[in-house]
């Protein structure tokens, strides 16, 4: 699936700067686990008889843009992205137990993102609030910088909210359909009540293309790549001990997130340029991207759940039309 050349394209210096160490056959089952719990935070998530439609519904932009083939890599670009501010990195190393269970935080992540997407209001607003609970207690002071922080900050919440919505976007035009520029406004008005949900008032939020690339510049002056955040990325993009075939599969998604990086971020987490993605590298990618997904739609619970989506999409369809 992967020749050496595409490997050049983004070929790191060495692991991410303070990247954990672990034995092989410990992350195997990690990896391993990652997909089956992933797939069940996905299947619970997606309701069977849900109540309404959700605050996106199934003729949102926001659906497509969650189920496109390469969602997997928007999740891991947008950890990238996010782990770059200094507090709130500091914030999930001092409060979260990443270290030991990566696993269960980054699929307790993907359950929580496919309720507030898929779910009816009530079950997206529970979750919201639940996590807003665990905010409230989520405070402390920032080894590298010396500030405090606030899980609760609405200025936080709007870094997470708007590294997910440009991650999406980006990794929708490079590896996934990408989207019209009225659909890609319509993607960012949308996703404005996800932000909402956790907090942040409605009128900073960022609500075009226009106004994110504009939101995004103001604050990177404030990123810098801490130690937290290259031992926490180097992990996630590092995985260690995986069988050949997938390690290879694997060394496809890594190279394809560090594509959709912009050079800034790139540059913080100490990657060189990448060559640019030829069409020959991005079908092997998106090949990647499908073995990826035929394996999660493997697990229990999943097809299900994507045929009550489909379901639901072709009757939005069939009424708008």
């Amino acid at each position: 699936m992967t020749e050496p050349k595409g490997r050049d394209m983004t070929e790191p210096k060495g692991r991410l700067k303070g990247a954990p160490e672990a034995s092989g056959e410990t992350e195997r089952e990690k990896n391993t686990a990652l997909v089956e719990r992933s797939a069940a935070a996905y299947a619970s998530a997606v309701p069977d008889q849900p109540q309404d439609d959700g605050f996106f519904g199934p003729a949102s932009v926001t659906w497509r843009v969650t189920g496109d083939l390469s969602a997997p890599i928007a999740g891991l670009r947008s950890l990238l992205i996010q782990a770059l501010h200094p507090l709130a990195m500091a914030g999930v190393d001092q409060h979260s137990d990443w270290r030991l269970d990566p696993v269960g935080r980054l699929a307790a992540t993907s359950g929580y993102e496919a309720t507030v997407t898929y779910g009816d209001r009530a079950s997206a607003t529970r979750v919201a609030e639940r996590v807003r609970t665990i905010h409230t207690r989520v405070r402390g002071v920032d080894t590298v910088t010396g500030q405090p922080y606030a899980a609760g900050d609405p200025a936080l919440l709007l870094w997470v909210h708007a590294a997910l919505v440009d991650s999406a976007l980006a990794a929708s035009a490079l590896f996934g359909t990408p989207l019209t520029d009225a659909d890609a406004d319509a993607y960012v008005r949308e996703m404005t009540i996800a932000a909402e949900l956790l907090g942040v008032p409605h009128e900073i939020i960022p609500a075009s293309v226009a106004g994110l690339g504009r939101y995004l510049a103001g604050v990177r002056p404030e990123l810098r790549c801490t130690p937290a955040a290259a031992e926490s990325m180097g992990y996630l993009l590092d995985q260690i001990g995986l069988e050949e075939d997938i390690a290879e599969l694997w060394q496809d998604i890594r190279d394809a997130v560090i594509a959709t990086l912009p050079d800034w971020a790139r540059e913080m987490y100490g990657y060189p340029a990448p060559a640019p993605v030829t069409a020959e590298r991005r079908t092997e990618i998106r090949q990647a991207l499908g073995v990826l997904d035929a394996v999660f739609l493997a697990e229990p619970g999943v097809l299900e759940a994507r045929q009550r989506l489909a379901l639901r999409m072709r009757s939005a369809g069939s009424k708008a039309g």
